[in-house]
């Protein structure tokens, strides 16, 4: 039974914040004379205008991505990055230096980083030695202080699936607070979203990005899912104009071309595959991690000799050595066929 209640875990002065204003919330019409934001209606210096403001929620993409999501464009929150919808979870929920959440390493940096700039006590709850959830801990782990979970599927920077079953046992188990399911990598995996469960459990956020599958990492756009009672908090404390309308208008440009996204998947998927195949037959691999995601988490004979070695060559990957339960690991993303071959021919002449 889903007991949770949102009012209980919001910080009480932002349930009676009186948020900002902007002039596009007073009228939202595309059409008339301009002469309320202050802007400049001479225009700009370049060939496209840019003088208007954009519109702060962004309701033209929502609309266009409802559908290719499988909800309603009142549960969508975008934001600069996914790193902007941590942060506000964050704020929203957690009073500094008294609450916690709970994260779950090895996983997504960002979770302990955006807790500690705010101030907020960060529990850790290592993954099993295969990078699963330990349920029974992370439920004892929970106080009456914790308010968030993080949990990251297909998991960064190991690449495996979070088995949805335990992910279930924490979203029933947690009903005071919200567990995050980060799905940045999900369009690579063949596993449902667990964005159409919104409306089943009210203690969920979900989040995802346009900087994997879809190929805009630069925009810096990320979305999160959750109820409307949620979405309309995250509104309320985001800063007005959170998406710039350069961004804005090249998701338009790019949000109907799913087969781009499709098709981008197939390959690298593909290219994952072929990866694993040349890895398995070098001395230095001790062992490929399974993964669900656009990389592979390898572990080497002598990891940080190696990751040094390929720097020199200009071959960068990333080096997850220090990590918890990733000892001895590089990071690989998974790039086109003539990249992947030339860093399989750099690791064959390091051998």
């Amino acid at each position: 039974m889903n007991s949770f209640n949102l009012q209980n875990i919001v910080r009480q002065h932002i349930l009676s914040l009186a948020p900002y204003s902007s002039a596009r919330d007073e009228y939202t019409g595309k059409e008339g004379i301009f002469l309320d934001a202050n802007e400049n209606p001479i225009g700009s210096a370049t060939p496209e205008n840019w003088n208007r403001y954009p519109d702060p929620y962004q309701w033209e993409i929502k609309e266009k991505l409802a559908p290719i999501k499988g909800c309603r464009s009142s549960q969508i929150f975008l934001g600069n990055g996914s790193d902007e919808p941590i942060d506000l979870i964050i704020r929203l929920t957690c009073e500094p230096k008294e609450d916690n959440i709970i994260i779950l390493p090895p996983t997504y940096g960002m979770y302990e980083v955006s807790a500690s700039v705010n101030n907020v006590e960060i529990q850790k709850i290592p993954l099993t030695t295969d990078y699963q959830l330990d349920t029974d801990k992370i439920i004892a782990a929970v106080n009456p202080k914790t308010k968030l979970i993080f949990v990251c599927s297909p998991n960064n920077p190991t690449g495996n699936l979070i088995d949805r079953q335990a992910i279930l046992t924490i979203i029933e188990n947690f009903q005071q607070g919200i567990v995050i399911i980060d799905e940045a990598y999900n369009d690579f995996s063949e596993e449902p979203s667990f964005i159409p469960e919104l409306d089943k459990f009210s203690n969920v956020m979900v989040l995802q990005t346009f900087s994997k599958a879809w190929g805009l990492a630069a925009l810096r756009l990320g979305m999160a899912f959750a109820n409307e009672e949620l979405i309309s908090l995250l509104n309320k404390i985001k800063y007005p104009y959170n998406i710039n309308g350069l961004t804005q208008k090249q998701l338009i440009e790019n949000i109907g071309n799913v087969e781009f996204v499709k098709n981008s998947v197939k390959t690298l998927n593909q290219n994952r595959a072929d990866m694993i195949v040349a890895l398995e037959n070098l001395s230095i691999v001790t062992k490929i991690y399974p993964s669900d995601a656009n990389f592979l988490l390898v572990k080497f004979t002598e990891a940080k000799k190696i990751f040094d070695y390929l720097i020199e060559q200009k071959t960068i990957v990333r080096d997850r050595s220090k990590v918890v339960l990733c000892d001895n690991s590089l990071r690989i993303s998974i790039g086109t066929a003539e990249e992947n071959h030339h860093l399989m021919e750099l690791l064959k002449n390091y051998s």
